[in-house]
């Protein structure tokens, strides 16, 4: 008998030693330690790279997407293409036009949140137009092409879009930045994820691409767990403050995974 409750004892043992492993396997699969960066108009995904080194140094698997420009449609399954290849739950990020991608590619079920960094949140079948006569933006170097494809002027993308970067890194940006198809500007959404998964904002008060009003009224529409305001922020914030916005991305992490 005295046998048989050792070995009783013994498989107990066993037993809350295997629920205690697998209670902690369960948990740090749930944690959310994969991040999805998707960049906006006019730009390419390198624009991240300080953002991307913060954040990998902390410990999270970052992934970049390089998205083509060519329309809302195309750039929405080239970022879900993204989100697959995770092997647990995700967050997306997205800047200036990247917020309309990441607010229907954001319908993903490994997506567990959101962060927009200075970026548009339009509502189901929203035109961004309609906003922009409400909160008019500031900037007027535009240039629509001919061939369908739109453009910053080079010379005025500094003052326009990167202000608060160094002016050798804003022109070398002036001229590389990709042609974006007018497409992309009036594609509509149709179920925008911010309005089922939490969501975080960055706002940079000197944007002269989006309104920073137009911003602040996106994040407070959504109801955004926390809404950055950064003085002096241009339009080119994701890449001209990356402590800043690797911190709330960071932020947006640890609370998911609790």
């Amino acid at each position: 008998m005295i046998k048989n409750i050792t070995t009783t004892i013994a498989l107990t043992a066993i037993a809350i030693i295997v629920l205690s492993f697998m209670s902690k396997k369960t948990n740090r699969d749930l944690s959310v330690k994969n991040i999805v960066l998707v960049h906006g108009a006019f730009l390419d995904g390198s624009g991240w790279e300080s953002v991307y080194n913060i954040l990998t140094e902390k410990g999270y698997h970052v992934s970049v997407s390089q998205h083509k420009l060519q329309s809302l449609e195309t750039d929405v399954a080239e970022v879900n293409r993204i989100i697959d290849q995770q092997t647990s739950p995700c967050i997306l990020v997205g800047h200036s036009y990247g917020g309309v991608i990441i607010s229907q590619a954001g319908n993903n079920n490994k997506v567990s949140g959101l962060v927009y960094i200075a970026a548009h949140a339009p509502e189901a079948n929203e035109k961004r137009s309609e906003l922009f006569r409400k909160y008019p933006p500031s900037y007027t170097s535009l240039i629509k092409g001919e061939d369908g494809y739109d453009y910053i002027d080079p010379e005025r993308f500094p003052e326009d879009f990167a202000a608060d970067l160094p002016i050798r890194k804003a022109k070398f940006m002036a001229n590389s930045q990709m042609p974006t198809a007018d497409i992309c500007f009036q594609g509509l959404i149709d179920n925008p994820a911010w309005k089922i998964k939490p969501t975080w904002y960055m706002v940079a008060k000197s944007d002269r691409i989006i309104n920073p009003d137009l911003e602040l009224f996106y994040a407070q529409r959504m109801k955004a767990k926390k809404i950055v305001e950064i003085g002096g922020g241009s339009h080119s914030i994701y890449t001209s403050r990356p402590n800043e916005v690797a911190n709330l991305i960071d932020e947006a992490a640890k609370a998911l995974s609790k």
